[in-house]
């Protein structure tokens, strides 16, 4: 919680939000799925389900423009969701887990499929976009973020509403 007098913080406002999110995607499942029965397969398939909503082109591989960061014309590759983005999200979604109760031992958001997904995400976004990622440390002795790492830090992602 925020010091204004109990209003939720930004990220704990978010961080519902995915939560409350995630629940509705499990129970518009065909059979429903509880989070009680939730696995790492379910937030596979969620972060897959949430490419639709996505913003960021990712070229494919065969696409003219494979490999370049600013190509000089649209095509038809697809949007997704940014790699940060998804990055983001399972980090609330792991916190919001065990928050509701859940062990950190059957976190399926913690496991190593899920970590493993979101590394091929990110490079095959570095390479279709044909720009070398590189981690921005952060100041440790300014409390404001310079441009460079508010671009790369995404606090909201493109997210249907249920």
């Amino acid at each position: 919680m925020s010091s204004s007098g109990g209003t939720p913080s930004r990220y704990e406002s978010q961080k519902r939000r995915d939560w409350n999110t995630f629940g509705q995607f499990l129970n518009n499942q065909q059979p429903s799925v509880s989070v009680s029965e939730c696995t790492s397969s379910h937030v596979l398939d969620f972060m897959r389900y949430l490419d639709q909503f996505g913003k960021t082109k990712v070229h494919l591989d065969g696409c003219i423009f494979y490999g370049q960061p600013e190509p000089p014309a649209p095509c038809a590759c697809p949007l997704r969701q940014a790699w940060g983005s998804l990055d983001a999200l399972i980090g609330r979604l792991r916190a919001a887990y065990e928050e509701n109760g859940g062990s950190p031992e059957t976190n399926p958001f913690a496991s190593g499929a899920i970590r493993s997904y979101l590394r091929e995400v990110k490079e095959s976004q570095v390479k279709a976009r044909g720009i070398p990622y590189k981690k921005i440390k952060k100041k440790k002795d300014i409390g404001f973020k310079d441009d460079d790492e508010l671009d790369d830090e995404s606090t909201s992602s493109s997210m249907p509403a249920f």
